[in-house]
């Protein structure tokens, strides 16, 4: 017989502080480890947001995949994600097709109408940190370093995409149903804050993810929330690319 789908009344909800610590604990890993790998960056001649990159193949990802194995060995004696990661039900092909570019475009939208303000944000609430930490400066850097670095950069968005879907929205966000309907909120509020890299940019991420969230809520789906988030994550290694090469 085939296994049915797990839903948020067969998984044990999370106490308030127990999800915000999950929430918040890789982003706050990534920050010490790009504050720690900064000056080895700088010593090897690599743009420093190159550190950030490694961090998320070296910290997030194994963090976040991690966290959801232990829990799936836990629940199911085996390395498995079933009964970890909720919202694996089926939808229309179709429904792919709507609700993807929707949930792509909407994103792009906001980050193209609030880039001013996370401009702003930088000049004013964030002039207190460091240059190196907001700019990456690749003037100087050799044309093979700039191809290895977007290159590193792209397999790491997708790749933290993917991993990040599964870990905060099919994973942490169905053991907060305890808060029912302002689960999807609070879930988005939380992993914009863990972004502690680029904190001018968590109004945009809360804006554009928002309804990602809903949606994969009300559809009980993650694989749209993957797929909307890989391939935003994509079309931002597109732009690095065109603003390093152009």
């Amino acid at each position: 017989m085939k296994p049915q789908p797990v839903s948020e009344q067969d998984i044990q909800p999370h106490s308030i502080w127990q999800s915000i610590i999950l929430h918040l604990l890789p982003g706050a890993l990534l920050l010490v480890f790009f504050v720690m790998a900064v000056p080895f960056a700088e010593h090897l001649g690599l743009p420093l947001r190159f550190a950030a990159m490694l961090g998320v193949f070296l910290v997030l990802i194994p963090f976040e995949l991690g966290v959801l194995f232990y829990e799936g060995k836990k629940r199911n004696g085996r390395f498995s994600l079933r009964g970890v990661v909720v919202y694996r039900e089926r939808i229309p092909l179709w429904q792919y097709f709507l609700w993807v570019p929707l949930l792509v475009v909407w994103s792009s939208i906001w980050a193209l109408l609030l880039s001013p303000f996370g401009d702003f944000l930088i000049k004013t609430v964030f002039s207190w940190l460091p240059a190196w930490f907001i700019y990456s400066d690749n003037s100087g850097t050799s044309r093979i370093i700039l191809v290895v670095m977007v290159t590193v950069y792209g397999i790491a968005n997708v790749s933290a995409a993917i991993v990040e879907e599964l870990y905060f929205r099919g994973y942490l966000m169905p053991r907060l149903s305890r808060l029912k309907g302002w689960s999807p909120l609070v879930n988005t509020v939380l992993f914009a804050l863990q972004h502690f890299l680029t904190p001018w940019q968590q109004p945009f991420i809360i804006l554009g993810v928002l309804p990602q969230a809903y949606l994969v809520s009300k559809k009980r789906n993650i694989y749209l929330g993957i797929l909307a988030h890989s391939i935003l994550n994509l079309l931002s290694t597109i732009l690095l690319i065109m603003s390093v090469f152009g």
